[in-house]
């Protein structure tokens, strides 16, 4: 029979317990507020703080107004939506796979996504491509065309994936290995399309591939938030059962959690929101990977904090990536996707060198 100093013990323990964990989560609002003020004032024209300050009280000069709403804070919003659209559909997809390595990028999602995104821009005219400054950049004329075939393409991955681990028992190595194997198919696809081409539409979807934080209009921005926000709001419904599947399938199941429903559903969400965030912005990998793994040391393994704050850390990841490759050798911009790939491969090679010492 537990006393009534114990129970009090317990609160009180519970409480701290808690309180940490929110406070890891005001720590990265506050960290994320922070990069994105600073990305602002970042870049070739050289806004001040009291600059931005002035143009969003509606005073600043023209030239700011343009600068900053029409160039500067698309960009740094599309950061935030869609690196915590990749980290919040890496996060459930190491839950629900019971795998560490899950992410969009290593079970070849985000590839899947490219090939079905390369196909609607090139044979169906869902992209356009145009020189501004030599940049040749290009912009998505049919966003939900685009969308629509990037997730028919990541749901191919998906099927693959799922099929593995729910007929054929497969270890967290053998299911990254598959989605090696699918990343190198639809690389192989995306290859074939390009070969096929003509030269305007080649260079419409090679130029596509780098990924691109600065092709996304706010509408575009607004599309990726409507499919993220219902999205989250699922998941952190269900984050208890997330917690509960950690423990083991029929363990979940003698909680009265409907395991195989929650796993599908949970497996296409993610897929869309992997695929959404691929359709408009390009190849961007490991931030799924990488964020989950970065915050789980601060706020464990409950899902009630873990998913949010793997969202707000891989908001943090692709925002510094975004200001380092437009910054490192300005005012040239990296391509976004190498920067993450630079950040994210050492990581992966730790994870899998930590798990070959088990």
């Amino acid at each position: 029979m537990v006393n009534k100093g114990s129970k009090l013990h317990y609160r009180e323990a519970y409480g701290k317990y808690m309180a940490r964990k929110r406070f890891v989560i005001l720590v990265l609002i506050a960290l994320l507020l922070g990069v994105a003020l600073f990305s602002i004032t970042a870049g070739s024209a050289g806004l001040t703080l009291g600059e931005v300050f002035r143009t969003f009280m509606g005073t600043g000069t023209a030239q700011a107004q343009a600068i900053v709403w029409n160039v500067r804070l698309p960009r740094i919003l599309t950061a935030i939506v869609v690196g915590g659209a990749l980290a919040l559909a890496g996060c459930v997809m190491q839950s629900v796979l019971r795998n560490p390595l899950a992410s969009s990028s290593t079970l070849g999602i985000s590839h899947g996504a490219a090939f079905g995104a390369a196909i609607a821009i090139v044979y169906f005219s869902a992209g356009s491509q145009h020189n501004a400054a030599g940049s040749g950049a290009i912009s998505i004329t049919n966003p939900y065309l685009v969308t629509a075939c990037a997730f028919m393409g990541g749901m191919i991955s998906v099927f693959v994936i799922l099929v593995l681990s729910r007929i054929k028992t497969v270890t967290p190595a053998a299911m990254v290995l598959a989605g090696v194997a699918l990343s190198s198919l639809f690389r192989g696809g995306v290859a074939l399309v390009q070969y096929f081409a003509d030269d305007v539409a080649l260079a419409s979807a090679v130029y596509w591939t780098f990924g691109d934080l600065g092709r996304t209009s706010w509408h575009e921005i607004g599309l990726i938030l409507i499919i993220l926000g219902p999205t989250f709001v699922y998941f952190m419904f269900n984050s208890w059962s997330y917690n509960g599947i950690q423990s083991g399938s029929q363990t979940a199941r003698s909680l009265g959690i409907h395991v195989d429903q929650l796993i599908i559903v949970s497996m296409v969400l993610a897929a869309l929101l992997a695929a959404s965030a691929v359709s408009f912005v390009g190849i961007i990998d490991f931030v799924g990977l990488v964020a989950p793994h970065m915050v789980r040391k601060f706020v464990g393994s409950d899902y009630r904090f873990l998913l949010p704050a793997s969202m707000l850390a891989g908001a943090c990841i692709l925002l510094l990536s975004d200001l380092c490759s437009r910054t490192i050798i300005a005012p040239i911009v990296l391509p976004i996707g190498a920067i993450t790939s630079f950040l994210g491969a050492p990581l992966f090679i730790y994870l899998i060198y930590k798990g070959a010492k088990k």
